[in-house]
């Protein structure tokens, strides 16, 4: 048995959600390879070549490949796994990237994906969440290769003090589609990403407006937080989509989750339950984010938020 774990990266780093699943990958077997795609990696190859459980990399580095366009990648990677029959296990991240990619590569391989693992249980059996993580599927695939997006916080990042050998490929014939990039339009913040952050602060509904969530800037910049939403905030308009948290936003596990005004639908808490430790702030005592906190504080926010940041 040998796995791919495809990289997710942005030219020049990598993502933390990659180093997850080469942990994955390493739990169904021990000969682990990356393939990683784009242009001038000289940066992200010196980033993934520390990763411990890797045994080699392989780099497709090509002008036009500097944006993650998925028709472009798979194209290429296809390409690469025609070259190299030697895989059983695919495996990308379960973020936005993998969920984008993976598919193109199973369909265009005649095979059944995996979507969204959170446990290995042998290199054939996996276990996934349904029903917004109300209960567990364990799925077996019998496919001659699978191919699998791997939930980042349910796997820890694997050690970087490895020096792993790197091989580039050069891929003849293969032509960049008719998919092109157009603009990539970022939020720029000091703060940390969502989905890597150690604390994050989010606000719901109970926030009442958008202007509201300045109440819990202070607080977050003192615990060095990242912030959030749930999704009502956001359909309210009160702050931007990629602050929503939950299953039909980001994943997030962090050390802390501090949950403000958040009533705790099933969604949201399909995105924080692995969170080590949830903490809520709301006015309502039956609120149902309370059954899955660890702390807990019936009161007014907007009296809680200043007092809390002047303890801060």
């Amino acid at each position: 048995m040998k796995s791919l774990v495809i990289v997710e990266h942005n030219n020049k780093s990598i993502k933390t959600s990659t180093f997850s699943t080469i942990t994955a990958a390493s739990q169904i077997c021990d000969s682990v390879d990356a393939l990683i795609v784009g242009n001038q990696l000289k940066e992200a190859v010196d980033e993934i070549k520390k990763a411990n459980g890797l045994k080699k990399i392989y780099v497709i580095d090509k002008d036009g490949l500097n944006n993650p366009i998925a028709e472009n990648l798979s194209t290429h990677i296809l390409a690469f796994l025609k070259t190299k029959d030697e895989y059983t296990h695919v495996l990308t991240p379960s973020s936005t990237f993998g969920k984008n990619l993976s598919p193109k590569i199973a369909t265009k391989l005649d095979i059944q994906q995996i979507s969204d693992i959170i446990k290995v249980c042998d290199s054939d059996t996996f276990e996934r969440p349904i029903y917004a993580g109300n209960a567990i599927a364990k799925v077996k695939s019998n496919e001659k290769i699978k191919i699998l997006t791997v939930r980042p916080t349910c796997f820890e990042p694997c050690g970087l003090t490895s020096n792993v050998e790197v091989e580039n490929v050069n891929l003849e014939g293969v032509d960049l589609s008719s998919v092109s990039f157009v603009a990539y339009d970022e939020s720029k913040s000091d703060r940390p990403e969502l989905t890597s952050a150690k604390v994050i602060i989010s606000g719901g509904r109970g926030m009442q407006n958008g202007d509201n969530f300045k109440l819990l800037e202070g607080i977050a910049d003192k615990l060095g937080a990242a912030m959030g939403a749930s999704r009502a905030a956001v359909d309210a308009g009160f702050v931007p989509n990629d602050w929503q948290v939950g299953q039909t936003g980001k994943i997030v596990a962090p050390d802390l989750y501090v949950a403000v005004g958040i009533s705790g639908a099933i969604q949201h808490i399909a995105g924080i339950k692995d969170s080590k430790f949830i903490a809520s702030i709301n006015k309502d005592e039956e609120a149902p984010i309370f059954k899955f906190s660890d702390y807990g504080l019936v009161a007014d926010l907007f009296e809680i938020l200043p007092e809390l940041e002047k303890k801060l």
